[in-house]
């Protein structure tokens, strides 16, 4: 079997990508995603920004974290949208209007929520977040692939199951 660069191999990618998958591209648990946290600075142009950011990204990495900043030309829509679509667990929005009130936003990208939080708290928040993004996602898996079981006992049960009931099938197997 084909391993990445990263010692994943190709089938397991394929099952993250079936099980966490959304429209929007992959939703990488944290133990596995290449990166964990991604910086986008807003307005990055703007005195300061890209320093704060920069600043932000030593912090993440000093809390343990595998970290980016994206400190290209793109527009922050497109950002977020292809830190989506990589399925980055989190970024951190990080303007001139948030260093002013000394915050920043993280946003999950399994659940998308916005969480608004300090700016000396965000490392915290950040690697507090990988675990309990990590058990979210895992629970949520569980909870679906129990819901997609159909238990059978006979031949004809199974022969129902697989033709009407999407799925999985969980027979009994005498040899």
């Amino acid at each position: 079997v084909h391993q990445t660069s990263w010692g994943m191999t190709t089938r397991l990618i394929g099952a993250i990508i079936m099980v966490h998958g959304d429209d929007s591209g992959l939703v990488l648990p944290p133990k596995v995603a290449p990166v964990q946290v991604m910086v986008i600075p807003i307005q990055q142009r703007k005195e300061g920004v890209l320093e704060k950011a920069a600043e932000m990204k030593e912090a993440l990495a000093k809390a343990g974290l595998r970290v980016k900043l994206d400190d290209t030309d793109k527009s922050p829509g497109w950002k977020f949208a292809e830190q989506e679509m990589r399925g980055i667990p989190i970024r951190i929005e990080l303007g001139p209007k948030d260093i002013e009130a000394g915050k920043c936003v993280i946003v999950r990208r399994d659940t998308r929520d916005k969480i608004e939080v300090s700016l000396a708290e965000a490392p915290a928040k950040a690697a507090e977040l990988m675990d309990v993004i990590q058990k979210d996602m895992f629970e949520r898996a569980r909870a679906h692939r129990d819901s997609h079981i159909t238990d059978v006992t006979s031949y004809g049960a199974f022969k129902d199951a697989v033709e009407h009931k999407p799925g999985f099938i969980r027979a009994m197997w005498c040899g």
